[in-house]
């Protein structure tokens, strides 16, 4: 792997590689030591705190709003949390488990699951991605340790071979729609018991995937920052979520340029 000047990297290996490849996701321990992880949470978790609009009962909302609180793109709003999202040992993982030379953030994204909270629904990703590369991965880290109870990230393993399955975004109907299909296709469903705060999942930009609902009393906070590679350019938009993303996260853009906006930077 490249190493980074002032940087202890993180030892993928080939086992890793060839797991994200064959089942879409990997799931990798310690990433992020537990000083580390700490300093993050307690800057991400006051970000979330003072920017979350969300001011509906549970009971009041829609299936995605039952799902979480969502913060994207705080690497801009917030200092402190722009430590984090920029880190590069994150994003050298990227890139060596997609086996490219470099990376570009596309956004990131807080995803704080409340007590009682839904569950996040069926889904896939790149549904919502308008650039003309696969080599796009998620990487998922909890904040604070989570098991099963607080809403567990889950994936059906092999899922992202089939590439785009339907033209639907994360809905009760995604939900009902990928259910059938990852029962018929035979899809072994995979859900870490636990991950420990500063653990993190990588999954693939096709990976069907989504996360139980949190039982516990305490808030599941979550912390996620999407790669791609270098080089990739913007598509024509296929629907009105591509086209809301190529004006969020490519601002001053247009299909068929590389995607290089100043949301975009090289990170590792």
């Amino acid at each position: 792997m490249i190493a980074n000047p002032g940087q202890t990297p993180y030892p993928v290996c080939r086992d890793d590689i060839e797991a994200l490849s064959r089942n879409g996701y990997v799931v990798l321990r310690g990433v992020a030591a537990d000083a580390e992880i700490e300093s993050h949470r307690s800057a991400i978790a006051s970000a979330v705190n003072r920017r979350s609009t969300q001011n509906l009962n549970l009971d009041k909302r829609d299936t995605y709003g039952k799902a979480f609180l969502q913060i994207t793109n705080l690497w801009q709003k917030d200092v402190d949390v722009k430590r984090f999202v920029l880190e590069k040992k994150f994003a050298q993982i990227a890139a060596d488990l997609l086996g490219v030379e470099k990376v570009r953030l596309y956004h990131d994204q807080a995803l704080f699951k409340e007590p009682s909270g839904g569950h996040t629904p069926w889904h896939q990703d790149k549904y919502y991605w308008p650039l003309d590369t696969d080599n796009m991965v998620t990487m998922w880290m909890p904040l604070v340790d989570i098991d099963d109870e607080m809403g567990m990230i889950t994936f059906a393993s092999g899922s992202h071979i089939g590439g785009p399955i339907d033209n639907v975004e994360i809905s009760d109907e995604s939900e009902e729609l990928f259910s059938r299909y990852v029962e018929d296709e035979g899809f072994e469903i995979f859900k870490p018991d636990s991950m420990k705060a500063g653990d993190a999942s990588f999954h693939l930009g096709w990976t069907i995937h989504g996360a139980s609902a949190n039982r516990s009393p305490k808030m599941r906070e979550a912390m996620t920052i999407i790669y791609f590679a270098d080089g990739a350019r913007i598509t024509e938009p296929s629907s009105e979520y591509q086209r809301a993303d190529l004006e969020a996260w490519f601002p001053g853009q247009t299909p068929g340029e590389i995607a290089a906006s100043e949301l975009n930077p090289i990170l590792n």
